[in-house]
């Protein structure tokens, strides 16, 4: 085979490797960072993710809120009208944060297997504004047959 041949062949199979590793790891990362968006129901029926990072949410429970006084940690129950899960949290709330209102609640499964299974949430996200539900929820609200108003 003539030395310039093989010297091409050998640079153009470099690149494609470097290319396939390359995607390889992108691929890998965008696959860490996912969360899965779960409701009450779906994690209680074992579905969740027990071992990730998850997003749950549902409309918070009227009256569940409890705050801790001079503490920023803050307790709640979310539900999709068909189960309940309670939420742990330790940070400042959303401004927008209401009982009866969407939240998304992400972090981690504590107490699996257990009755008292419950979301250590790192962040909480609440609706931007009125009218608004995160796409997520609303489907999976309407998925269980309960009518979400815009």
């Amino acid at each position: 085979m003539n030395p310039k041949r093989k010297q091409r062949i050998i640079i153009i199979a470099s690149i494609f490797s470097g290319v396939v590793l390359a995607s390889v790891f992108i691929l890998m990362a965008l696959n860490e960072n996912m969360n899965a968006f779960y409701t009450p129901e779906d994690i209680i029926a074992g579905k969740a993710d027990k071992q990730k990072t998850i997003r749950a949410g549902g409309l918070v429970v009227e009256g569940s809120v409890n705050r801790i006084p001079g503490e920023l940690e803050v307790n709640f129950v979310i539900t999709d009208t068909k189960a309940s899960i309670p939420v742990y949290y330790n940070g400042i709330l959303p401004d927008l944060f209401r009982e009866g209102q969407g939240i998304i609640a992400i972090g981690k499964l504590k107490n699996v297997g257990s009755k008292e299974v419950y979301v250590q949430a790192d962040e909480v996200l609440a609706k931007h504004d009125e009218n608004y539900m995160s796409p997520e929820l609303k489907a999976a609200m309407e998925a269980k047959g309960v009518h979400v108003v815009e």
